[in-house]
C-alpha cells in the first residue's frame, strides 16, 4: 500500500429541512388548526481515530465527503427524519486543519476518539411551532439552516515513543529489523527508505514501546534536498531520537562526524522544538570495524563530536549491543510516560460542577 501522509478533502455536512405550513383538514372538524411538523436535523461530519489505518490513502483519491439533508416536514403533525451522520476514519494521530484559516480543527490522538468537525444544520419550524392562544392559525413557518462546509486538510504524524535519526545507509532500517516486528526495505543504496516504517519492540510480554524510522536525511534538507525533511514532522510526537551513525562508511574519504553534525543542523533549521528533544547517540556497523580499532575509532568519533550525552556501540547487522540499547530505551520511555501523567480534567466543570464540589 503507498504511503499518504497528507491529504485535502471537502466535508459538507447536510442542511437542515424545511418546516411545513399546514392545516388539519378533516370532515365535521371546521377548525382543526396548524398541524405542520420541523424539519429533520441534517447529516454531521465525524472523525475517529481508527488503530487499524495508518496512512491517509483513502483520502487521497476521496476528495468530497457530504451527508444527506434533512427530510421536511409534514402535515398531521408529521416531523421530517433526521439524516444520517457520516463518519470518517482516520489514523491515530491525524491532525485536520482548516485550510483557509490555518487553524486546527482537531487531533486524533487516542484510539476510538469521536471528534465533530462539521456540523449538520438543525431543521427549520413548521407551523404548529407558531401555535398560540392568540396566533391559532399561524401561517409561519421557517427554512432548514445550512450545514457546515470546509475543505480542511489533513496531517499524519505517527505516534512512535522512539524516532530513528541519521544518513541514508546509516543502518537505520536494519536496526529496526534487528529489534522489532517491522520488515523494511534493506538494500546497499541511499534512500532504501522512502516512507516511515513503524516496528513494535518487546522487552517483555507485557512491556514494548514504538520506534519509527523515516528516510535518511542529508545535507541541505531543510532546504527540500533529499526526501527525509517530509517526514521530519512524524518524530515530533517521539519521547526519544536515536541518531545512528554509520561508524564504517563506504567511502573513507567520508568523515562520519561532518555528516553526524549536519544532521543536527538541518534538524536545528527545521525545528527548534524537535532539535531539543533527548537524543543518543548510536554508533552502528561495528561488525565492519576491526575489534582491535574499535575502541579507538569510537572514542575519536566521540571526541572530535564533542558529544556528552549517552553513547551506545552496536552492530544492527549481527545484533551486538542491540539488547542494552532496547533495555535503556524501555526505560528512558517508562519514565518519560509516568513523569506526563496527568489526571484526566477534560470535563472537570461540566454540567455547572466546579472543583470543590
Amino acid at each position: 500500500m503507498k504511503f499518504v501522509d497528507e491529504a485535502t478533502i471537502d466535508i459538507v455536512a447536510g442542511n437542515g429541512g424545511a418546516g411545513c405550513a399546514s392545516f388539519r383538514r378533516e370532515k365535521f372538524i371546521p377548525f382543526g388548526g396548524p398541524d405542520g411538523g420541523d424539519g429533520g436535523r441534517g447529516g454531521s461530519v465525524w472523525a475517529v481515530g481508527d488503530i487499524n489505518l495508518n496512512t491517509l490513502i483513502d483520502y487521497r483519491y476521496a476528495r468530497r465527503h457530504e451527508a444527506r439533508n434533512g427530510e421536511a416536514g409534514r402535515g398531521s403533525d408529521q416531523y421530517g427524519a433526521a439524516a444520517d451522520d457520516i463518519v470518517l476514519r482516520m489514523p491515530v494521530g491525524t491532525i485536520i486543519k482548516d485550510l483557509e484559516t490555518e487553524t486546527v480543527i482537531a487531533e486524533l490522538i487516542e484510539p476510538g476518539e469521536k471528534i465533530l468537525i462539521a456540523k449538520g444544520g438543525d431543521g427549520g419550524f413548521g407551523n404548529l411551532h407558531f401555535k398560540t392562544s392568540t396566533n391559532r392559525a399561524p401561517r409561519q413557518k421557517t427554512p432548514g439552516w445550512p450545514g457546515e462546509a470546509k475543505k480542511v486538510k489533513l496531517e499524519l504524524r505517527v505516534l512512535a515513543d522512539v524516532g530513528l535519526l541519521g544518513m541514508p545507509n546509516a543502518g537505520k532500517s536494519t536496526l529496526i529489523t534487528a529489534v522489532s516486528n517491522a520488515r523494511p526495505k534493506i538494500a546497499d543504496y541511499p534512500f532504501t527508505t522512502l516512507h516511515p516504517n513503524l516496528g513494535v519492540v518487546r522487552v517483555a510480554p507485557e512491556k514494548s514501546f514504538v520506534v519509527a524510522d523515516i528516510p535518511g536525511l542529508i545535507e541541505g534538507a531543510s532546504e527540500g534536498a533529499g526526501l527525509g525533511h517530509l517526514f521530519l514532522r512524524h518524530l515530533q510526537r517521539t519521547r526519544l531520537l536515536l541518531h545512528v551513525v554509520d561508524l564504517a562508511p563506504f567511502d573513507p574519504e567520508v568523515d562520519p562526524v561532518k555528516e553526524a553534525k549536519a544532521i543536527v543542523n538541518e534538524l536545528k533549521k527545521y525545528d527548534e522544538a524537535l532539535h531539543d528533544k533527548p537524543r543518543w547517540l548510536v554508533l552502528n556497523k561495528l561488525d565492519m570495524v576491526p575489534e582491535d580499532e574499535r575502541a579507538a575509532r569510537v572514542k575519536d568519533f566521540v571526541k572530535r563530536y564533542k558529544w556528552k550525552g549517552p553513547v551506545f556501540e552496536i552492530s544492527a547487522l549481527t545484533r551486538e549491543g542491540c539488547q542494552p540499547l532496547i533495555h535503556a530505551i524501555y526505560d528512558h520511555v517508562a519514565a518519560e510516560q509516568h513523569k506526563h501523567v496527568e489526571p484526566d480534567v477534560r470535563f472537570a466543570g461540566a454540567e455547572g460542577e466546579s472543583e470543590g464540589s
